[in-house]
């Protein structure tokens, strides 16, 4: 398993370089400059000169991305943002915290909803509660997340006041005590986490609910009923533990859904996260801090499938036996 964990590893940079690579020249060749957001009609040509070079863009794209490259080869350096200076890893790395604590609390929450109803849903097989469930969890797959975030936010924030609209934290969070510091964290982050996770459990449920009918259908399932095992036990003891292989290998593709939707669900919300820098550099034509971001994404893509592959063989024994042979 180790050793083809690092294969999988090896493999995957070439995609890596790909994706950067193609990063960087559509943001290159997009219109817009980066030193247009500093420069003024006043502004001698000398300044102007100034600032350009002082960014590096005043050489052609692939001098700049043969720079670039060799930055990240030799020293994994991304540059410096071009609106604050600051190394943006530094600054990928400050808005990280916040974007995993929105995408783990989402995706624990989007798990458990999703796989109980999606095994409630599997053993009322063609009843009104299959056909409710399946409608409403059709109807949240069906939803982009901001549409379902604006939602929430007009109804529970704005209409009723019940949660904050938008930050991580309280204006005076430092002075409150451990617990009300988790207490505000929990309220604010309510609304985000049930936007996403909303989101992702209705994948969760249509995988959960078809790979439960199957088991159910199972012939050792048949088997087990004949031998008058209850039928709690044949549910949830024989039935249940083969329905979840699919949901695990599920875990590791879930994470780069995640991660976009968490960049739309940071903006909705004004959190911190990785989202809302990814966003501003955007719009502020930021490459440093657009490359970095990106080569992070790429990273979780490869990680996330790589665990869903690592999570089945060790689920399902056949799999590892089937890799024995080759």
């Amino acid at each position: 398993m180790i050793v083809y964990a690092i294969r999988r590893l090896l493999g995957a940079i070439p995609v890596v370089f790909i994706g950067i690579t193609i990063t960087f020249f559509i943001i290159h060749l997009a219109p817009g400059d980066p030193a247009s957001c500093f420069l003024t009609p006043t502004m001698s040509i000398g300044s102007q000169e100034i600032i350009i070079e002082r960014f590096g863009l005043n050489h052609p794209v692939h001098i700049q991305y043969f720079k670039w490259l060799c930055r990240i080869i030799f020293h994994f350096d991304f540059g410096n943002s071009f609106s604050n200076g600051r190394p943006a890893s530094d600054v990928i790395l400050d808005a990280l915290p916040s974007t995993l604590l929105l995408t783990g609390l989402s995706l624990i929450f989007g798990l458990i909803l999703g796989t109980l109803l999606g095994i409630l849903s599997a053993i009322h097989k063609e009843t009104s509660i299959d056909r409710i469930l399946t409608t409403v969890m059709l109807f949240f797959y069906s939803m982009p997340a901001f549409w379902i975030g604006l939602m929430l936010l007009s109804l529970f924030a704005v209409k009723f006041n019940l949660f904050p609209a938008s930050q991580l934290t309280s204006v005076f969070h430092d002075q409150l005590s451990s617990v009300e510091r988790i207490l505000d964290y929990a309220k604010h982050l309510a609304l985000p986490v049930l936007t996403l996770g909303l989101a992702i459990s209705a994948t969760f449920y249509r995988y959960a609910r078809t790979s439960m009918i199957e088991s159910l259908n199972s012939d050792y399932i048949t088997a087990a009923k004949a031998r008058g095992i209850k039928r709690h036990r044949v549910i949830f003891i024989y039935g249940l533990r083969n329905a979840l292989i699919p949901i695990i290998s599920l875990l590791g593709l879930a994470i780069p859904l995640l991660f976009s939707g968490a960049v739309i669900i940071e903006v909705i919300f004004s959190l911190p996260g990785m989202g809302r820098v990814m966003v501003d550099a955007v719009l502020s034509r930021d490459y440093p801090i657009i490359l970095a971001a990106s080569t992070l994404a790429f990273i979780s893509v490869i990680i996330g499938n790589m665990l869903a592959d690592i999570s089945y063989a060790i689920a399902d024994p056949r799999i590892r036996l089937k890799e024995n042979r080759h």
